[in-house]
């Protein structure tokens, strides 16, 4: 799951339980289909699946301005807004591709890609064929390789929930609250932010949800020709990816699912939030052991101790006078909170901290500031925030009473302070939110579903380890490769020979080992 900054406050895409006595889901038969409106659905994808397999895919050199260039092209599938009513409203998907570099031979279809969020775009999947990422090249040889935005995001009928240069002005309040008077103001920020939702994308919002994304996930199948699924899904494309097997069982076959989200219908999506706290508190801290370490590079403390010590100092400066005039302690939280995320950012996190302890402060304000002037990119992190506020606010029903949000944000504060209150703030508007709230898929196997390759790190911090397992036990003939001892988020981007042999052969061969496997550690980063 992804992280960005919003309302007061810079927070984290995980969400949360249901609300005591939420009903279940009616049960779902093989094909995916519920009694009721689930019966409409699943007619819906199949009208809607057999009308773009009959127009394919018009594929074209991308636009200039997508930054996608030649030999990757681009086109467009048209899904329903509503699968209930697939003659109705319609919006268009962008896609992109990249055509397998082996022979005739060696093809064995399309491998779609979603990087996560909710709200991140996969286009740039294709860009691992034209990098020349070593990591993919057999792969590339076997499979064209295809992104899409999915609904909502970037080309695809984007939503709004803010002005984008309001959403990224800094400096933001503390997510940290001093007060009942900042709880409140934070509870007038993310009521606003759920009304700016409804106003100025409310006719999406009932519909962005993750079986609506697993369901356009479908139509793009048949869309590029494929009679089934090839998938690779990272952090939230874990859950697209489960939900999708669920729904879809018979169209899939082959899937690899990394760094997964529980997909148990009380951790989606509150108790998600919840957990994911005491999971970034400890990776958190593992990175401080890191930096002491490394002391004579870096020079912050030579114990975690010491580090802490220094970050609160830092957090407390920030505080009372934002660096710059513009990094206070969320944007602060906002850049730190890399480092717990992915083993890239250790090294990169710690080099400017210690430039700003030497003197450099500019390092750190163009590390944690926004830029004004970058108004693509800043639109493109509002769009992607309203994505995830969307899907994950409709994808479930949330506790509605703040006291249930500030007595379980308090209790966890005390051991995890690192990003409890942020994570709060950042998913408080699902608590007003303007659209109806939807009850989570029961995951689970269903006939015909061919054996799923979970890759999990037992230490990740944005999805933690249970979730791995959670799912390994829903779909039964799945294959879990677990990477001890490490905790950087979305496994398979990174060298680690006992992990990357294991999925080329799944993807290339379908193959999986006979039992599950726990891999030693990737490279531990160098200062």
């Amino acid at each position: 799951m992804r992280r960005t900054t919003v309302l007061g406050s810079a927070g984290a895409l995980v969400a949360g339980t249901l609300i005591a006595g939420a009903m279940a889901a009616p049960a779902a038969s093989a094909d995916g289909r519920h009694h009721g409106r689930g019966d409409a659905e699943a007619r819906g994808v199949a009208v809607a699946a057999q009308r773009a397999a009959k127009a394919g895919i018009d594929w074209k050199d991308c636009p200039e301005d997508w930054g996608l260039t030649a030999p990757i092209q681009c086109g467009w599938v048209t899904v329903p807004l509503d699968y209930a009513k697939p003659h109705g409203k319609k919006i268009k998907l962008a896609v992109d591709r990249h055509v397998s570099t082996g022979t005739k031979a060696e093809r064995q279809g399309a491998l779609l890609y979603n990087p996560g969020g909710p709200g991140g775009s996969g286009m740039r999947f294709p860009t691992r064929i034209t990098a020349k990422n070593p990591l993919w090249t057999k792969t590339a040889e076997a499979y064209d390789f295809v992104g899409f935005d999915p609904r909502g995001v970037g080309r695809s009928a984007p939503i709004s929930c803010v002005d984008p240069q309001e959403f990224v002005k800094a400096p933001k309040a503390d997510p940290v609250p001093d007060s009942e008077a900042d709880k409140r103001a934070q509870r007038k920020l993310a009521r606003e932010y759920a009304e700016g939702c409804g106003e100025r994308s409310g006719a999406m919002l009932p519909h962005m949800t993750t079986p609506n994304t697993a369901r356009d996930l479908d139509v793009i199948r048949a869309a590029l020709g494929e009679k089934k699924l090839n998938f690779l899904g990272v952090s939230y494309g874990t859950y697209l990816g489960a939900v999708y097997g669920t729904l879809f069982p018979t169209h899939v076959r082959r899937m690899v699912v990394d760094s997964v989200v529980d997909p148990s219908r009380k951790n989606i999506w509150y108790r998600a939030n919840l957990n994911q706290d005491i999971a970034f508190q400890t990776r958190w801290d593992d990175w401080k052991a890191w930096v002491a370490k490394h002391d004579s590079v870096y020079g912050i403390g030579d114990t975690p101790q010491k580090v802490e010590k220094a970050w609160l100092e830092l957090r407390a400066a920030a505080k009372k006078k934002p660096i710059g005039g513009v990094v206070g302690p969320a944007e602060l939280i906002g850049f730190f909170q890399g480092a717990p995320y992915y083993d890239s950012a250790w090294a990169p996190t710690a080099k400017t901290w210690s430039a700003y302890r030497s003197g450099d402060t500019q390092a750190l304000i163009d590390a944690a500031a926004p830029d004004m002037s970058d108004l693509a990119g800043n639109a493109a992190s509002e769009n992607g925030n309203a994505v995830y506020s969307a899907v994950e606010c409709a994808d479930a029903q949330w506790p509605t009473d703040w006291r249930t949000w500030d007595r379980d944000n308090t209790r966890l504060h005390e051991k995890y302070p690192f990003m409890t209150w942020a994570n709060a703030w950042m998913n408080l508007p699902c608590a007003t939110w303007p659209a109806k709230q939807q009850t989570p898929l029961d995951v689970k196997t269903r006939k015909g579903l061919p054996p799923v390759l979970i890759v999990q790190s037992t230490r990740d911090a944005a999805t933690p380890y249970a979730g791995a397992v959670e799912l390994h036990k829903r779909f039964k003939g799945s294959r879990l490769i677990i990477e001890k001892d490490a905790g950087s988020h979305g496994v398979t981007g990174l060298v680690n020979p006992c992990v990357n042999e294991r999925v080329d052969t799944y993807l290339l061969t379908g193959k999986t080992d006979r039992r599950d496997v726990t891999c030693t550690p990737h490279a531990t980063p160098k200062p």
